[in-house]
């Protein structure tokens, strides 16, 4: 009997191709057949590369029977939140304002993805320029959560999430702002990995907020996150961010935890944490416990006022990166409009509600008068927030607190509430307020069956500390795949 590749990791996949087992065309094909069968109700891509994802796989085999060395990633089908730029290809972020524009060329992760012999299944769904938390702030459709049609499967990067929940890709990528990777891991019950600040290049990704957006994995297992990390990871000098560090090797799987300090950060439990999250956290902490890791209680104090702080710094940046979303140089224009100043107008308005939003929330905080007294003031709660982390490392080597506050919710229930949906993202802003690196890995289940994460936090460039207790915790209490 056959294998199914839908149901295997990429580290798996890649062997196999690379010995011969199977062919990267046949893993296309049984990736491509599942979008076929699930794509209609999960909606997570925007775009389907079929007939150049053959042609990929193809060219993988062919170097294979030529007796070339193949890559990290020969045959793997990846999945891509359409924010990354892959030459040739639409790359939309799910806006109106950019129907229709072509990439001119790859991302240096993308490039990197090729690189490796990786496979590109299609581009996915995504909160609009990334702004959203649930992916119905999409232009073009909603994306539904594969535990529960009914619920969303988080955001910004719920199509990635949800493609590699549903089996339709291995690896996907996304980027993360604000909890943007690890908020619909944990909705959906898949690893999402937020590197490092300058871990990975940024180049040919799409900006939201530039301090703060990192492109990181989505996958089922530690491993394979680990693995996509070692592919697109490393300094790049088309980026001036870049870290000029080499991307950590996958490494072997780790036997205990002997020696791991975890700490768990008094302020992430709090009033408004749901009670079965907390209590998954409290287990999850257990297992790292018995796997010989130290537990104690850090503090977090000013971490209290991150959300407000993301909500000046983000829709600033914002505010200025969209300004060149003018309808003269690419992307959507009104060809109707008799004066420049109608261009401007006719073209904005193609912006959707939550993308006006924050525009005008980073155009207010910036403008003359309101500067040093909101963005400033922002900035300088960073500093302290960073401060608090750093100072939490001097103790521990990991910090393990909850993902998100709540269980995936349903459609509509915090639409009308942008408050309520920004607080989807309280237990992740932190990290990217600091830069530090943290992964969200699934810990259990609800009362509902919808999947719960635990997150955990390391200090820049900390990375391997990450992969080490999350795949001692992932040995130890696996986590049921969905099935069907």
């Amino acid at each position: 009997m056959s294998a199914d590749w839908t149901r295997e990791s990429a580290a798996r996949i890649a062997d196999a191709v690379r010995r011969g087992e199977t062919s990267a065309e046949e893993v296309a094909r049984a990736h491509l057949g599942r979008v076929e069968t699930a794509e209609p109700t999960v909606r997570a891509f925007l775009a389907v590369l079929k007939d150049s994802a053959l042609e990929s796989a193809r060219a993988v085999d062919a170097k294979r029977r030529a007796g070339r060395p193949l890559g990290a990633l020969a045959g793997v089908p990846v999945a891509l939140k359409d924010n990354l730029q892959l030459e040739g290809v639409e790359t939309t972020c799910a806006s109106r304002i950019l129907k229709g524009h072509v990439a001119a060329y790859d991302a240096t992760a993308v490039r990197r993805l090729k690189d490796a012999d990786a496979v590109f299944l299609g581009k996915t769904n995504l909160d609009e320029f990334a702004m959203g938390s649930s992916t119905e702030n999409s232009a073009f459709q909603k994306t539904t959560n594969p535990w529960d049609p009914a619920r969303v499967p988080g955001g910004s990067s719920g199509g990635s999430a949800a493609a590699v929940a549903a089996r339709m890709a291995p690896l996907a990528l996304g980027s993360d702002t604000g909890g943007s990777i690890r908020q619909p891991a944990s909705f959906c019950g898949v690893v999402g990995l937020k590197p490092t600040y300058g871990r990975v290049s940024r180049y040919g990704l799409i900006a939201f907020a530039s301090s703060l957006d990192q492109i990181g994995p989505f996958s089922r297992t530690v491993e394979d996150a680990a693995l996509a990390l070692s592919v697109v990871g490393g300094h790049d000098p088309l980026d001036t961010t870049s870290a000029d560090r080499p991307a950590p090797a996958v490494g072997a799987a780790p036997k205990d935890l002997k020696g791991l300090r975890v700490g768990l950060p008094r302020e992430y439990f709090i009033e408004g944490l749901d009670p079965e999250i907390a209590a998954a956290v409290r287990a999850a902490v257990d297992v790292l416990k018995s796997l010989g890791a130290t537990v104690r209680e850090v503090s977090l104090p000013h971490s209290k006022y991150a959300l407000a702080a993301y909500y000046i710094i983000a829709p600033s940046e914002a505010s200025s990166n969209l300004a060149r979303y003018d309808g003269i140089r690419y992307g959507f224009v009104d060809r109707s409009a008799a004066s420049l100043e109608e261009v401007y107008e006719a073209t904005r308005a193609a912006f959707g509600p939550e993308v006006k939003r924050r525009i005008m929330l980073g155009t207010y905080a910036l403008s003359s008068g309101y500067y040093d007294a909101y963005y400033a003031k922002a900035q300088r709660v960073r500093t302290l927030v960073a401060g608090d982390f750093k100072a939490a490392f001097r103790d521990v080597d990991v910090i393990a607190a909850p993902a998100t506050p709540t269980p995936p919710f349903r459609f509509g229930e915090k639409t009308d509430d942008p408050v309520a949906m920004y607080l989807s993202d309280v237990f992740t802003i932190p990290s990217n307020l600091a830069g530090n690196a943290s992964i969200s890995i699934p810990c259990g289940l609800s009362s509902s069956g919808l999947p719960l994460g635990l997150q955990l936090i390391a200090d820049h460039f900390g990375e391997e500390t990450l992969f080490r207790a999350a795949r001692a915790f992932e040995s130890a209490r696996p986590f049921p795949s969905l099935n069907g």
